[in-house]
């Protein structure tokens, strides 16, 4: 945990090689900023360097080299912040040609979900996630990665003790990762052993994706408010990066007695450390899982095509790419676009204002409930339990007593009603009249 409040605010420049063909250049340092500021660091300078290729050995030319150590001077020895994810090798180099700290965008996205994982899941991903990043990186890593603890200074690095204490270092980290792993595999087992259940009882899933503060949450809550009003069953919903990275479910059931499952996930961000992805695959596995993908997007931020892209791609990594998706263009009302609408499978909305809400359950309606017919049954009296099983999971929209049973005209899942005919050799109806 960063100690923010004992200590003054740490301070960084950010620095960033503009590779030819990266047109996001420009984006991802404005994220990286954010990225450091959601860590309680203060952005002090930023120096980038056009280039055809990052350098190999110290991430930045020779010439940037000069202009990064006069404003080390200028600064008094600020942290340096990579736009990148640097190899061993180039944080040792860097470190020794500016001498100071140096950390990359990986272990600044390590440091948030170190600071924010609440669930005991959540922290083992974590944790796995950033030793996994340190195995290589024990030779030279200072405190880099010893942040939480105030800055020792020392942190990892021990000159004197040479290679019997890294072997020994390298040993303790394998092992603790193996018992991390352990331990999530049963936290693992145990999620999709909920998940069976899910399906056995046939609840459409609905997970909601996107990138992070696009408003995830904010709909999640929103959908609770409109169904379930004082439930207390709202999450936690704050305008930063990454503010959840707990897996959320809530059940919500519509006035028709039609209900699905609604699952919240941790956002997507570009340069997402693989480190990070591997560790909440698990989480996430959520999402591949899900009947319905609900992609939300921040219409009002200038990149949101770029977010799309994103985590769309993330989706691919997960194998999630093939699932039906709707997609909630959220914060409309600060983008000034009108709303709400509806343009084909884009629903224009604002979570935050609840408007829009109503429109976007029609369309995920019409995506879950596909396997929905109306009909009418007559439901022997000896099997009066089928009456209580449609009146829980079917929409019976009018019930009369007849001398061979209870009629019931309802809206009904095709296979219940399959079922019912199977179990109870009631005789069929013709198709309800509308």
């Amino acid at each position: 945990m960063t100690h923010s409040n004992q200590h003054p605010r740490e301070r960084a420049i950010l620095v960033g090689v503009h590779e030819q063909n990266n047109h996001q250049f420009a984006y991802s340092m404005q994220e990286l900023q954010g990225l450091a500021e959601a860590c309680n660091i203060e952005v002090v300078a930023e120096l980038t360097q056009k280039a055809e290729r990052i350098h190999s050995t110290h991430y930045l030319g020779s010439g940037k080299l000069e202009e990064l150590a006069a404003l080390m001077e200028a600064y008094d020895s600020p942290t340096v912040i990579c736009n990148d994810e640097l190899s061993p090798s180039q944080i040792r180099n860097l470190e020794a040609a500016v001498k100071t700290k140096v950390i990359d965008r990986t272990i600044v996205i390590l440091d948030i979900f170190a600071e924010r994982a609440q669930t005991k899941e959540a922290q083992l991903q974590v944790e796995v996630a950033r030793l996994n990043y340190m195995l290589p990186r024990l030779v030279g890593l200072r405190e880099s990665l010893g942040r939480q603890g105030g800055g020792g200074g020392a942190g990892l690095r021990n000159r004197g003790a040479g290679e019997t204490k890294l072997e020994l270092d390298r040993r303790r980290i394998e092992e603790r990762i193996h018992l991390l792993e352990t331990e999530l595999e049963k936290l693992v087992h145990q999620r999709q052993v909920q998940r069976k259940r899910r399906k056995k009882n046939e609840i459409p899933v609905l997970a909601l994706v996107g990138y992070t503060n696009a408003g995830k949450s904010t709909l999640l809550n929103a959908l609770v408010d409109t169904f379930h009003p004082d439930s207390g069953k709202n999450v936690l919903a704050k305008d930063m990066l990454f503010a959840t990275l707990e897996t959320s479910v809530r059940s919500i059931e519509l006035p028709d007695r039609k209900s699905f499952l609604l699952t919240d996930t941790v956002g997507f961000v570009s340069g997402l450390p693989h480190h990070l992805i591997k560790a909440f695959r698990s989480t996430l596995e959520e999402v591949a899982e899900a009947d319905l993908l609900v992609h939300v997007v921040d219409s009002s931020n200038p990149e949101f095509k770029q977010q799309i892209e994103v985590t769309e791609q993330t989706l691919k990594e997960l194998g999630a790419d093939g699932i039906p998706m709707l997609y909630a263009f959220n914060k409309a009302d600060l983008a000034g676009q009108s709303y709400p609408r509806v343009e084909q499978d884009r629903v224009y909305l604002s979570a935050y204002k609840r408007e829009g809400v109503d429109e976007l359950v029609a369309q995920i309606r019409k995506q879950i409930f596909r396997d929905y017919i109306a009909a009418e049954v007559v439901v022997p009296f000896d099997q009066g339990a089928w009456v209580s099983f449609f009146n829980e999971h079917a929409h019976v929209q009018e019930t009369e007593y007849e001398e061979a049973g209870t009629r019931l005209k309802l809206e009904v899942r095709e296979a219940d009603l399959n079922r019912f005919y199977q179990e109870t050799g009631a005789e069929r109806q013709p198709a309800a009249r509308e």
